[in-house]
């Protein structure tokens, strides 16, 4: 069974840019209902503003809402996607491939969870049963958390910046490396020194002694 999208469904109450709802009380509870999602240029450019991202290259969606006993529901569906972000530093366009797989269990009577102290269920794939089932929606939710936090560009690095007072040639890292070398050799030499004065402590200390032997011998 494969149903198709009806606008009638949500119109004027929802603002996603793709939205592909399933009526609960249309879905068959036997067979399971196939979908497919791949939007056109014109709603991946509206899919591209909705995520705040340079372009949706590409887009699709496909899977199937199997019924689970009476009144739950299982989807599975594969996501993959191309699109393309600014780089962090240059922003310059970054194209990233999404492949996503998505398990969603829609459970009837299930209960969130309520209260900033609350604890969320382990099962994160169960979610409350509503009256639509929208795959548009996890697609969408897939993208979103699939893309990178910091897209970066492969030639793009961070610059660096010096001060210097007029006329005055800037330190750079590779400068102040032979400081750190002499600051290594520093503690080496006031480890050795402190070796040193350890061992003539020791060394007057014996001297010291075998005199007062030599003395009590005299005696």
């Amino acid at each position: 069974m494969k149903q198709t999208f009806d606008p009638a469904i949500e119109q004027g109450q929802d603002t996603s840019p793709l939205s592909h709802p399933f009526r609960v009380s249309a879905l068959s509870n036997r067979k399971p209902t196939r979908f497919e999602l791949k939007p056109d240029a014109a709603m991946r450019r509206k899919i591209a503003a909705y995520l705040n991202i340079l372009a949706v290259k590409a887009l699709h969606f496909r899977g199937v809402i199997t019924p689970i006993g009476r009144r739950d529901f299982t989807l599975e569906a594969d996501l993959t996607a191309v699109v393309e972000q600014a780089c962090s530093l240059t922003l310059v366009p970054v194209r990233v491939e999404l492949k996503e797989s998505i398990i969603r269990r829609f459970i009837d009577g299930m209960e969130m969870p309520e209260g900033d102290e609350a604890e969320m269920p382990e099962d994160d794939t169960a979610e409350p049963l509503g009256e639509v089932i929208d795959p548009g929606h996890l697609a969408l939710e897939a993208i979103t958390l699939g893309l990178p936090l910091y897209p970066r560009a492969a030639d793009a690095a961070l610059a660096t910046t010096t001060f210097a007072p007029p006329g005055v040639t800037p330190l750079e890292e590779a400068d102040l490396k032979p400081f750190a070398g002499l600051a290594a050799l520093k503690a080496k030499l006031s480890g050795a020194t402190e070796s040193d004065s350890g061992n003539s402590m020791t060394e007057k200390n014996e001297g010291d002694a075998a005199n007062d032997v030599e003395k009590k011998g005299d005696d």
